[in-house]
C-alpha cells in the first residue's frame, strides 16, 4: 500500500488560498477516482473537487470554514501501489527491486522532465462511486436534498449536461407533493442550533461589516410615479416571449443619469487612496440566491438598448442563482442595483458594494392617492432608497442624480432620447 497527497489546486487567477465549505467524504471512507470530495469557496465561487486517484480516505486537511493554501495537502489516500499517479505521492513511491545491469552501461543525459503540477479540479465527472451516472448540481442543492432525503439522481435537470438547476429541485419537489408520493423525511432541528458561519455567508458578513465600518452612509429616498412606466411596460409585453421587468428601464435611467454625475459611477481605491471615476457603466445586480447575496455585473452597460439589457440581467442573475456564473461575471461593478421585488417594503436602507460609492434600492410598488393637476387620482407609487459615500458624493449632487433618474422615470419617453452624448 501507499499514501497520496492530493494538494490543493490553484482554483483561479490568483488564488492563493480556498475555504473548506463542505465535504462529501469522511476519514475511513473507500472512494473511487473522479469521486467529488468536497466544495472549496474561493471569494468568486464555490468548487467542487474530484479524487484524483481511488483509494482509502485517511486525512482530511480540516473541517468546514478552514482556510487551506494553494498546493497545501487537502486530503491523503492510502493506494493500492500500482494505482499511485507518478508526478504525486506523499513523498514516497512504491518500492520497486533494483535490477542489477549484466555489465555497465554509459549513463545518458536525463531529458527534461516538466515540474509536477497539482491535479486540477474536475468539473463534472461523469460517474459516481456506484458507478451510475453522477449528479450536476450546485452544492446549496446537494445540501438540501440531504436535509430533505431527496434522491438527485431522480430529479430531471434543464440545466447545461443535465445540471439541475435550483428551479428544477422546486418543481420537482411541487410534483411528488402533488402525486401524493411518500412524504419526504423533513429535518426537524433543535431547539438550539450553532451554525458556523463559514463559506458565502463569511464573506458577506465580513464585506458588510467592513463597508458600514469605513464608510460614512448618506441615504436619499425619494418617491417616484410609475403609472406611465407601467403602462409603457405592459404595452411593450404584449407580444413578447420573454417579459420587460421595471428593472431594465431603471437602470437605463440611471446609466442616462450618470453621464451627468460622473461621481457616482466610481470606486475608492483604498490601498492608493484614489478615487476612480470610470467611462464605461459596470452594472452590479444584487441577487438573492441558495447560498447568500451575490452580484453579478453586466460590463458596459451604456452599450445595451432596452431589450439586450433585460436579457443580459436575466441571464447574469440565473447563472448567480445556479453557482454556474465565472468570476468576471461577479467583478468589477461599479454602481449597483438592489432589489427585493415584492418584498421591497416602503423605505430600505442598502449597503454599499465595496469599493462602490452609491447603490440605488428599489422598493414596491403599490397604488395610492395622489393629487394631479388638482384633482385626487390613483397612481402606482415607487420609492427608490440610495446610499452614497459621503466621502466622495456630496449630498446635493446624490440628491440631483435620483431626481434626474425620477424625471425619466415618470416620463418614460425620456429614458430613450440620448442626453449630453449618451447613446
Amino acid at each position: 500500500m501507499s499514501e497520496y497527497v492530493f494538494k490543493l489546486p490553484d482554483l483561479g487567477e490568483g488564488t492563493v488560498e480556498s475555504e473548506i465549505a463542505e465535504w462529501f467524504i469522511k476519514v475511513g471512507d473507500q472512494v473511487e477516482e473522479e469521486t467529488v470530495v468536497g466544495t472549496m469557496m474561493t471569494d468568486k465561487a464555490a468548487v467542487e473537487l474530484s479524487a484524483p486517484v481511488s483509494g482509502k480516505v485517511i486525512r482530511l486537511a480540516g473541517e468546514p470554514g478552514d482556510i487551506v493554501a494553494v498546493g497545501a495537502p487537502l486530503v491523503v489516500f492510502e493506494t493500492a501501489a500500482d494505482a499511485v499517479p507518478q508526478q504525486e505521492s506523499a513523498g514516497h513511491a512504491a518500492e520497486v527491486p533494483p535490477v542489477e545491469p549484466e555489465k555497465p552501461a554509459p549513463v545518458p543525459e536525463p531529458a527534461p522532465v516538466a515540474e509536477a503540477q497539482p491535479p486540477q479540479p474536475v468539473a463534472e465527472p461523469a460517474f459516481d462511486v456506484n458507478g451510475r451516472t453522477r449528479v450536476i448540481t450546485s452544492p446549496a442543492n446537494r445540501r438540501r436534498a440531504k436535509e430533505l432525503g431527496v434522491d438527485l439522481s431522480q430529479v430531471p435537470g434543464s440545466g447545461p449536461g443535465g445540471r439541475i438547476t435550483r428551479r428544477d429541485f422546486d418543481q420537482y419537489l411541487k410534483r411528488q407533493a402533488f402525486a401524493g408520493s411518500a412524504p419526504i423525511q423533513q429535518h426537524v432541528a433543535p431547539e438550539t442550533r450553532e451554525i458556523k458561519v463559514i463559506g458565502l455567508r463569511r464573506m458577506i458578513a465580513e464585506r458588510m461589516s467592513t463597508a458600514k465600518r469605513e464608510i460614512p452612509h448618506f441615504s436619499y429616498v425619494e418617491e417616484v410615479d410609475i403609472t406611465e412606466l407601467e403602462a409603457l411596460r405592459k404595452h411593450l409585453n404584449a407580444n413578447r416571449s420573454e417579459r420587460l421587468t421595471l428593472l431594465p428601464f431603471l437602470a437605463l435611467a440611471l446609466i442616462r443619469a450618470i453621464n451627468q454625475f460622473p461621481q457616482c459611477n466610481a470606486t475608492y481605491d483604498r490601498e492608493r487612496n484614489v478615487i476612480i471615476q470610470h467611462g464605461p457603466v459596470h452594472l452590479g445586480i444584487a441577487t438573492q440566491t441558495p447560498d447568500g447575496l451575490k452580484v453579478p455585473v453586466v460590463h458596459n452597460a451604456e452599450r445595451l438598448d432596452i431589450n439586450q439589457l433585460s436579457a443580459r440581467i436575466r441571464e447574469v442573475t440565473d447563472a448567480a442563482r445556479n453557482n454556474t456564473a465565472n468570476k468576471n461575471m461577479l467583478s468589477g461593478s461599479t454602481i449597483t442595483i438592489t432589489s427585493l421585488g415584492k418584498l421591497g417594503g416602503i423605505v430600505s436602507t442598502p449597503v454599499i458594494n465595496m469599493p462602490e460609492v452609491g447603490i440605488i434600492g428599489v422598493n414596491r410598488a403599490v397604488e395610492r392617492p395622489m393629487v394631479v393637476n388638482g384633482q385626487v387620482a390613483v397612481r402606482l407609487m415607487m420609492n427608490l432608497s440610495t446610499s452614497f459615500d459621503h466621502r466622495f458624493v456630496d449630498g446635493y449632487d446624490a440628491a440631483a442624480m435620483v431626481q434626474e433618474i425620477r424625471q425619466m422615470l415618470e416620463h418614460p419617453a425620456t429614458i430613450f432620447i440620448p442626453t449630453n452624448g449618451s447613446a
